[in-house]
């Protein structure tokens, strides 16, 4: 009943922070036979939330064992099923005891229950993967090779955030093909060899980067996430998903690789060419998705009147929502800024956990001033439509800026045709000498 209520909260919480959010590859992940799911972790406690809220089993988490002895936190843990993991780089901790968590975890699978692992380690700011721990290969062999647990898969679960510290941002849950965990011989003490579990780990780091953006460096990641958005904007599709950004982003990055070894000089003149072109769309104050030649001026005076029309209906809650809960909002901003300490990784984990405490302590005041000054109804009727005046505040801005943007694009197809027309014609330039380099890519590997 607890967890029900936490995951609840949580689904809650993720759907309301993330403006999209997508789940790929459930087919992967077997229905009933044990798992063990590894997953990336670029952003602190959102991660395993993800997998908690969003996998198709039920999942229980192995994590560090500083988070049971924290207040509040520490509950919430537990009542997760987590099992404690104790790390050399926790002060004082007994890594002798993890022993007693293998024993746990191979308990807990044998019944057909799922574990999730961050082999990483720890939450992080780099671009890819990490170099991985060995505990959940130690698990998995030990599991299997002791005939404790049979037909055991490992599921890499890659997360992919188009900006982790932004609110109104999108992320995707990518589930990957599972690795079948073999059983070995193990050694007298129990354990299983050295040479196995390097293996099983090297297998679970590849198919790892299979399913997550690995890049090596944050520049490579800039000019890859360039190249998307261009080469994306051209195509004009609307239906595309987060698993195709991904993809298409996961080819960009071999591309990038061999290009920095094979033509660097032509992949900088590339790089240069995406930044000015992207600065000039800043300076024409125009979004590089609003950059497309409108079908008809009626068809956007069409559009922006409903628009207009809805945005009157929404008015009022969106104001009475924006003012209620400003303050809250702003002093999540700077909880989030001041306590991350310019650790991005942690930014969204803070903003999630300061807005699942100032919001309803924000209704329960207003509510019980409203019950001083007017009675119970007024109070329970304002506890029932605050929350909802709060996220028609984030929907009637969202709209309204989208909107705006429609606005000023056709505006500037209008005013300033012909520059518009010449930055259609350098992206579309763009895109042509990216797919150019991917074929020549081709045909050097062949």
């Amino acid at each position: 009943m607890i967890r029900t209520l936490i995951v609840t909260v949580l689904r809650l919480a993720l759907r309301i922070y993330f403006k999209r959010i997508e789940v790929a590859g459930s087919e992967h992940v077997p229905s009933t036979a044990p798992v063990i799911f590894v997953l990336n972790h670029p952003n602190a406690l959102v991660d395993p939330v993800f997998l908690l809220c969003l996998a198709p089993r039920r999942v229980s988490f192995l994590a560090k064992a500083p988070l049971f002895r924290m207040p509040v936190l520490g509950s919430l843990v537990r009542a997760m099923d987590s099992l404690p993991v104790y790390r050399r780089q926790d002060e004082g901790e007994d890594v002798s005891k993890n022993e007693e968590t293998f024993v746990a975890a191979r308990h807990l699978l044998a019944h057909g229950g799922t574990i999730g692992i961050c082999p990483e380690g720890v939450s992080h700011n780099e671009p890819g993967l990490r170099p991985i721990k060995t505990g959940a290969a130690r698990i998995a062999l030990a599991s299997v090779s002791t005939g404790d647990v049979s037909n055991l898969q490992i599921v890499p679960a890659g997360l992919y955030y188009t900006s982790k510290t932004h609110f109104r941002s999108s992320a995707l849950l990518y589930f990957g093909n599972p690795i079948f965990v073999n059983p070995v011989r193990l050694e007298a003490n129990g354990s299983p060899p050295r040479e196995a579990v390097r293996a099983l780990s090297s297998q679970i780091e590849s198919k790892l980067r299979e399913v997550i953006l690995d890049a090596q460096h944050e520049e490579a990641l800039h000019t890859i996430a360039r190249a998307e958005r261009i080469f994306s904007a051209e195509t004009d599709s609307d239906d595309d998903s987060l698993a195709d950004e991904l993809e298409l982003q996961q080819r960009f990055v071999k591309a990038y690789n061999v290009l920095q070894e094979r033509a660097p000089e032509r992949l900088r003149r590339l790089e240069v060419r995406m930044v000015r072109f992207e600065e000039e769309l800043r300076q024409a104050g125009v979004d590089p998705d609003e950059l497309s030649p409108p079908k008809s001026t009626a068809a956007v005076f069409r559009q922006v009147l409903k628009r207009s029309a809805l945005f009157l209906l929404m008015l009022g809650p969106a104001v009475l929502g924006t003012t209620v809960h400003y303050p809250a909002y702003q002093l999540g901003g700077y909880l989030a800024t001041t306590l991350s300490r310019d650790s991005d990784d942690v930014i969204s984990t803070i903003k999630i956990i300061s807005a699942m405490l100032l919001f309803p302590l924000t209704w329960l005041a207003l509510a019980l001033l409203s019950y001083s000054l007017f009675g119970w109804l007024p109070a329970l009727l304002s506890l029932l439509l605050l929350p909802v005046c709060g996220y028609l505040a984030i929907r009637f801005f969202e709209e309204l800026d989208q909107s705006l943007g429609g606005l000023r694009a056709l505006a500037f197809f209008l005013v300033r045709r012909r520059y518009f027309v010449r930055l259609l014609a350098e992206r579309r330039a763009i895109r042509n000498e990216i797919l150019s380099l991917g074929k020549e890519i081709l045909v050097a590997a062949e």
